[in-house]
């Protein structure tokens, strides 16, 4: 008997799904102050020339060989290998980028109980009046509870868990119809409150000012990197 296996259902479900695996920590928490400390705009060109040449192109092998394979990354390298006549151990590189996404899990996991913490607190007007010194000493003594942080990051992952084992359909796809829209509103809100900071017109010259002489190797490997994780590659996350 054959295996039934989920889709997408729709295109609008799959582009929010790349989306979500895409927009994350890197590129909203990481990737501004990595920006300006690293040549402002010209970091911002060169990252912008990985992703056209190297990034989509690897997006689009992805998700070609995701289509041709319909199963998981081991398993359709594995097919499409054979299929071609080349050796089956292409397969193990399904299994890189599995392990690779359990490594990226690893520590979202645990910046997503942080988060889950700060969540409550700010539900709850813990933060109302607040100093940044007196956030930031909130934050020290919730990481030297090691039973809070082992709680936040145990419910995040049951959470997860639950949604990916409801399905594609049931799971994913509707758990992003609702939570990508709103992470889009929850941004624009956060651009338009930018505007009326103080700081706002520095930020943006430091961020979009070029500084050539910053270029070094290691900026432009940073660039690099950043280019890979923006479209979520690498790691054969398109292929499922």
């Amino acid at each position: 008997m054959s295996e039934t296996l989920e889709r997408w259902g729709s295109k609008r479900a799959f582009i929010l799904a790349v989306t979500g695996a895409a927009v994350g920590l890197g590129n909203i928490w990481r990737f501004p102050y990595v920006a300006g400390e690293n040549g402002g705009a010209a970091f911002l060109l060169i990252y912008v020339a990985f992703v056209l040449l190297l990034g989509i192109p690897v997006m689009m092998a992805e998700i070609l060989i995701g289509r041709a394979g319909r199963r998981g990354p081991m398993q359709a390298l594995g097919a499409l290998a054979s299929e071609a006549g080349a050796s089956r151990h292409w397969r193990w590189l399904g299994l890189f980028g599995a392990f690779t996404v359990f490594c990226i899990l690893s520590f979202y996991s645990v910046v997503s109980g942080w988060s889950i913490e700060f969540l409550v607190a700010s539900v709850n007007g813990n933060f109302n009046g607040a100093s940044a010194a007196e956030i930031g000493a909130g934050f020290e003594a919730f990481l030297a509870n090691p039973g809070l942080l082992i709680f936040n990051h145990s419910l995040f992952l049951f959470m997860t868990m639950t949604v990916v084992a409801a399905g594609v359909a049931k799971g994913l796809e509707r758990l992003n119809n609702l939570l990508m829209p709103l992470l889009y509103g929850l941004l624009l809100l956060l651009a338009i409150y930018a505007t009326t900071t103080s700081g706002f017109g520095t930020a943006l010259s430091w961020l979009f000012l070029p500084s050539f002489e910053d270029v070094t190797p290691a900026v432009i490997l940073h660039a690099m990197g950043h280019a890979f994780f923006t479209l979520a590659v690498g790691a054969c996350a398109l292929m499922a």
